[in-house]
Parts: structure tokens; sequence; C-alpha cells
């Protein structure tokens, strides 16, 4: 699991990690928990695409290239191939 996504469950409050083993908070976990989660997750998407927005090897960038940059940015911070 990508060391990014295993800081948000502790940031959200869905669990903790112990030599790379997740120990989720089963009693504690609520709706409300999972909305923090969910939103934290969309927080970093947002910011990887705002990132890619400011790809300088085109000029101007049409959408097409803004969009597939946005894909790789978040691709690599999340840690996803």
């Amino acid at each position: 699991m990508n060391e990014r996504i295993k800081e948000l469950i502790v940031q959200s409050g869905n669990g903790q990690f112990h030599n790379d083993k997740c120990y989720p908070h089963i009693g504690s976990r609520t709706l409300e928990d999972w909305k923090k989660f969910a939103e934290l997750i969309v927080q970093e998407c947002l910011d990887a695409c705002s990132r890619a927005n400011e790809i300088r090897h085109f000029v101007p960038p049409t959408q097409q290239q803004v969009v597939l940059s946005c894909m790789r940015e978040i691709e690599k911070h999340f840690g996803v191939e």
C-alpha cells in the first residue's frame, strides 16, 4: 500500500499501522471517519491536478494534455501503476 494512503487512513481516524500491517479502528469508525478519508483522497487528487495544470511543455497546452498530465500526476502521487 502506498505510504501516502497509509498516512491518510491514520489522519482520517480509520486505523493505525505497525510493521506495515493495518490495524483498523473497528469500534470507532463512523461515517464521518470515512467521509474524512474520502475528502482527504479527493483533496490529494485536486492538488495533483493543480500541479499538473502548471505544465510548461506545451504552449498553450491542450485540454487533453492537461488531463493526461493530471492523470499521470495522480498515478505518480499514489504509486498506481
